[in-house]
């Protein structure tokens, strides 16, 4: 069951302090953020600033809240702007008292244990039975933190480790004390799980616990080997990277993202926590390392860490650190068989395999650092957690790596890993011994997923989610009427489940339609990687999606996948091809086709539920706007771009965002008239603007506001799924297409093309730009007719297309 968390305290403004307030914002949790009080300056007095004066004593709080408004999407810690109001600034000194009010204290100050014990020592005076209390850090130990908390408050504390940035970052690290109530601990993880969206890891109360101890490791390991072998900087992030199935940033990337500082402080950390570590030399960071943090070389915050760019000539140059001359010199981009062999895998896993079988210095590279931290980290369970899946997912959800080390352990074979460590000349684990010797690290049981347990080396189930399941209906946050899911009875739907049952409907190369349970359709576009392209696959599915639902009696559908992406739009090389060989026939019945299967979709005579995430442009979108509803990811990345490669929405995208900008004018008595909704969308398609999330998405009238947002991507289509089979058990209603469309008509087409002319003038418009934005201008207005004039949906997709 999930814990209600009504109000927050955020105990410090620092990076990860304001990071977790922003973000208990974004899923509609007020908060008070406090700060200590700061020293009066010599500049403040000179001022007359009072140290009574509350902006003066909120100072700190006040300017981290301010600098987090102004950050720049899609980096921003807030959803949108107007998130901040659900956080309350204060200081230690002055409002303390209000943690009585709050549900859960989270301390987010200074790596300080003596500093740590001060601010607990204030909280208890305030706490009152029920109030979770729990610390951000990385690594101080739980008994050392506690020890003087009241005995009751000590049941109610817990280590609860964000990674940052908070907002993008899905690992939550759970670290439980000896005193700790379990109970509170699950209920808060349901919460952390379908309220904050997060992914819960739960580990050991040890230096770095799970995600850092073997993220740290790796990187350091990957330094060793790279100066044993004699490696550059910039070798190493082309081989550490994509084809081991880390993120694109690699290793040193990473740390210049991170801050060669705080990389440093959590090396070291193990070096000095862990005595005892047979690795413990491999955190010690080499003098070189010991010289950057001197020199300020920190990395993006001091614009110069293990890389750096300059002007040269007045173009852009990437360089990076000869860690041998302590100089810097022009990057490359550096050539290796092994890692041309490993981008043509087909998964992670198996361009790790391909990278580790050549022979070159990358794939005696790649394997010394596989070999190294599989070997740690069988040895580290149950050290810092108690099985390999807590650890394969801290480092997927904390490090973006695209399988953890047991994962690529059985995709690279755990006999063949044995095989190579002892020709190493290395001590095989017992755990990877008996995985070797078992079939592997995970194995499937007809329906059941199962992984080997290091405690008796026997299979169990792998759990789906941290929460139990609680029937006692749909939850929902609210903020300015954008809904989140929070039920916890919508439980993941999982396409691998779904063909394992042989619940495949109607399959194309690049689209499916699934029996995804309890009577509702899936439609799923798997076209061209995790692009998912609207070609000619998507179309004949989404058109016979309605008839396949109907032949097989069903409530409805809902249209999603578990890509990265929804879909980045129309297949461009195809338009383009077509308009190179003058195949206007075929253009013209390719865009008709996705017309009518949008417009089937949006009139089916059952719900339909579209779930985008991540990238949905272009075609993609005018996909998703189709539905009855949206149930959108809340990292979903979302507009109308055809204009930015010379074209317009010809889908229905400019029907549908022209009826959703009418709609927002009906809402909102403030708005003078209908040409200002009209301008939001000619702007906005003219502009080829992206939403950076769905609330923005909200904000520009492309999301509705009665649509949903879910917070957990993993829970996407289980919500979706929730929404159709609750617009059916409302007893559905079949629309029809409308016909009472009002247009802006010629006066405001002129007013369009004039500011067309004057930007063309200005020179900020090509010829080509004038024409596509003349046409978008005639599309959302209807050219030469009356104002106010009364068309159907025809119409205006008729001008379109």
């Amino acid at each position: 069951m999930s814990r209600d968390i009504k109000k927050a305290a955020v105990l410090g403004s620092g990076v990860m302090g304001c990071a977790i307030a922003c973000h208990l914002a974004n899923c509609g949790i007020p908060s008070i953020m406090l700060d200590i009080v700061p020293k009066l300056t010599d500049e403040d007095k000179k001022k007359g600033v009072k140290e009574t004066d509350p902006a003066f004593r909120n100072r700190l709080s006040q300017n981290a809240l301010n600098i987090a408004i102004k950050a720049k999407q899609p980096m921003a810690p807030l959803y949108v702007k107007k998130n901040a109001k659900l956080i309350e600034v204060g200081n230690f000194e002055d409002d303390m008292e209000k943690i009585a009010e709050c549900d859960w204290v989270i301390e987010v100050v200074v790596e300080s244990l003596k500093i740590k014990k001060i601010v607990f020592d204030q909280v208890a005076k305030y706490w009152k039975p029920g109030i979770i209390v729990t610390s951000n850090t990385s690594g101080l130990p739980i008994k050392d933190m506690s020890a003087d908390m009241p005995a009751e408050m000590k049941k109610h504390f817990f280590v609860t480790h964000f990674f940052n940035p908070v907002r993008h970052m899905k690992l939550l690290e759970f670290i439980v004390g000896e005193d700790t109530d379990e109970s509170i601990v699950t209920d808060l993880a349901g919460f952390g799980e379908r309220v904050l969206g997060k992914g819960i890891v739960y580990g050991k109360d040890t230096p770095n616990f799970v995600a850092n101890r073997i993220g740290v490791y790796a990187i350091m390991d990957t330094v060793k080997h790279m100066m044993d072998m004699g490696l550059r900087i910039d070798e190493i992030d082309a081989i550490a990277g994509e084809p081991m199935g880390r993120p694109k940033s690699a290793a040193f990337r990473t740390a210049d993202l991170v801050g060669l500082d705080t990389f440093k402080h959590v090396s070291m950390g193990v070096y000095d926590g862990c005595p005892d570590d047979p690795e413990r030399d491999v955190f010690l960071p080499p003098e070189w390392m010991e010289k950057m943090v001197e020199n300020g070389w920190l990395g993006n915050k001091t614009k110069q860490g293990f890389y750096k760019k300059e002007k040269v000539d007045g173009k852009k140059k990437y360089f990076v650190l000869d860690y041998n001359t302590m100089e810097y010199v022009e990057s490359t981009k550096p050539k290796f068989d092994s890692v041309k062999a490993a981008k043509k895998g087909k998964t992670p896993g198996e361009k790790v395999a391909k990278l580790i079988a050549g022979d070159d210095k990358a794939a005696e590279l790649g394997w010394k650092v596989v070999r190294d931290v599989t070997i740690y980290s069988c040895n580290k369970i149950p050290e810092i957690c108690d099985d390999i899946v807590n650890l394969d997912n801290g480092m997927k959800w904390g490090f973006n790596w695209e399988e953890g080390p047991f994962e690529t352990a059985d995709a690279i074979g755990a006999k063949e890993l044995v095989k190579r460590i002892k020709a190493d000349g290395l001590e095989v684990p017992k755990l990877l011994d008996m995985a070797a010797r078992k079939g592997g690290f995970y194995k499937k049981d007809g329906l059941k997923n199962l992984y080997l347990d290091a405690a008796d080396f026997t299979y169990k189930e792998v759990p789906k989610t941290s929460l139990e399941v609680d029937v006692d209906g749909l939850a929902q946050r609210t903020v300015d009427a954008v809904y989140y899911i929070t039920d916890p009875a919508a439980m993941k739907v999982e396409i691998a489940d779904l063909k394992d049952r042989g619940n495949i409907m109607l399959r194309r190369a690049g689209a499916t339609i699934y029996d995804m349970g309890d009577n509702v359709g899936l439609l799923e576009f798997h076209s061209y990687k995790d692009m998912n392209p609207v070609d000619d696959d998507v179309i004949e599915l989404l058109d016979k999606a309605v008839d396949v639902v109907q032949e097989q009696g069903l409530y409805g559908l809902v249209v999603g996948n578990e890509k990265k992406n929804f879909s980045v739009g129309a297949n461009l090389m195809m338009i383009l091809m077509g308009a190179r060989s003058k195949q206007w026939d075929m253009l013209e019945k390719a865009v008709a086709g996705l017309q009518n299967a949008n417009m089937k979709i949006k009139y089916a005579p059952f719900p339909v539920v579209t779930a985008p995430v991540g990238m949905t442009l272009g075609g993609g979108c005018e996909v998703a706007m189709h539905g009855d509803a949206m149930c959108a990811a809340a990292e979903t990345y979302i507009g109308l771009v055809e204009v930015g490669v010379g074209v317009i929405p010809a889908g229905g995208g400019c029907k549908e965002y022209l009826i959703r900008n009418l709609e927002a004018t009906l809402r909102n008595p403030h708005v003078p008239s209908t040409f200002f909704n009209v301008r939001k969308a000619f702007e906005n398609i003219a502009m080829a603007k992206v939403a950076m999330n769905a609330v923005e998405a909200v904000e520009m009238d492309i999301i509705r506001p009665t649509d949903k947002i879910t917070l957990n991507r993993d829970y996407l289509l289980g919500d979706a799924k929730q929404m159709v089979l609750g617009m059916y058990r409302a007893g559905y209603n079949r629309k029809s297409p409308r016909d009472d469309i009002k247009m802006a008509g010629h006066q405001y087409y002129a007013a369009f093309k004039n500011a067309i002319w004057t930007m063309h003038q200005g020179q900020f418009m090509t010829d080509h730009d004038v024409v596509v934005s003349d046409y978008v201008a005639k599309v959302l207005t209807g050219g030469d007719i009356p104002q106010g004039a009364i068309v159907d949906e025809q119409h205006i997709l008729d001008l379109e297309r």
